[in-house]
């Protein structure tokens, strides 16, 4: 029995790209709606299904429109890694976004 782990198996980077691994083989996504160099980040649920990307700066739901208080993160769509997103431990419904850009830090 194989049990996989699909919280990252939906990638959104570039100029509105993206890549799909659900099947095993990598599939192209045009739907994505950040536009950043670097320092993006995408999160699905445990089996595989889209919750939110971001570039740091912007925040997408799973229907690539921006969430409510989605805007004015204070990562930069140029910063190598302006966003992580981490799982709350425990909780299936709740992350954080961890922004960084060098004129204001680290924040969540």
């Amino acid at each position: 029995m194989v049990y996989a782990q699909l919280e990252a198996s939906i990638w959104y980077f570039g100029e509105k790209a993206g890549l799909d691994f659900r099947s095993g083989a990598p599939v192209p996504l045009f739907d994505g709606q950040l536009s950043t160099k670097e320092g993006c980040s995408v999160i699905s649920d445990a089996n595989g299904s889209l919750l939110f990307y971001t570039d740091g700066s912007d925040v997408w739901n799973k229907n690539h429109a921006v969430m409510d208080n989605g805007t004015g993160l204070l990562g930069y769509f140029s910063s190598t890694q302006s966003a992580i997103i981490v799982p709350k431990p425990q909780s299936s419904d709740t992350h954080y976004i961890i922004t960084s850009w060098q004129s204001d830090g680290i924040n969540y």
